[in-house]
């Protein structure tokens, strides 16, 4: 067994230990489900967030982007870990954080992190992808400063939309699990 699939069968254990719940529960996108992945406690534990960002780095190794980045908060510890690692590898790689709406005060950004060149690429990232509502907004705020996000990634995508909503959108989704790798009916 490769390292990388060492990483994913722990990632994918700890998901399951420390973040499946089984229970009603209400989502960011407003439909009920009747299991719950709580990926913050993923990506604020040290191992999940650094087996998180290695394996995101290694779907990345060969694009040629000019940063990674996403929506506020789901992607906020990631891009850290993945800055992190990319400066130790001497890859260094910039991040960005995409606010729900522009700060009212100070410079009033909305994507937060080093200045993204106009016409660039970017990948953007999120913990769990659902209906790909945060997917879109974060597309619409780089798209108003000219920058595009081709692909996206995350943990797990609960196959409720994201992917056929992001495809509409000229990005491509691509999760470290499919739900079904997680969720056992």
């Amino acid at each position: 067994m490769n390292i990388l699939q060492q990483d994913k069968d722990r990632l994918r254990e700890i998901i399951i230990k420390e973040a499946y719940f089984r229970e009603k529960i209400i989502l960011s996108s407003g439909k009920e489900s009747d299991f719950y992945i709580d990926a913050r406690r993923i990506t604020l534990s040290s191992e999940g967030v650094y087996l998180t960002a290695k394996i995101f780095l290694d779907i990345i190794k060969e694009w040629k982007i000019s940063a990674i980045g996403g929506p506020t908060l789901g992607a906020d510890p990631i891009v850290g870990a993945i800055s992190v690692l990319s400066w130790q590898a001497q890859k260094p790689l910039n991040t960005f954080i995409i606010r729900k709406a522009p700060k009212p005060h100070g410079r009033q950004r909305q994507i937060e992190g080093p200045d993204l060149p106009a016409g660039s690429s970017v990948v953007i990232i999120d913990d769990v992808a659902t209906t790909g509502k945060a997917f879109v907004q974060s597309i619409d705020a780089l798209s108003e400063i000219d920058v595009k996000a081709e692909k996206a990634i995350c943990i797990v995508d609960r196959n409720e939309g994201a992917k056929e909503v992001l495809k509409e959108k000229g990005c491509e989704l691509i999760s470290i699990f499919d739900i079904s790798e997680i969720h056992k009916k």
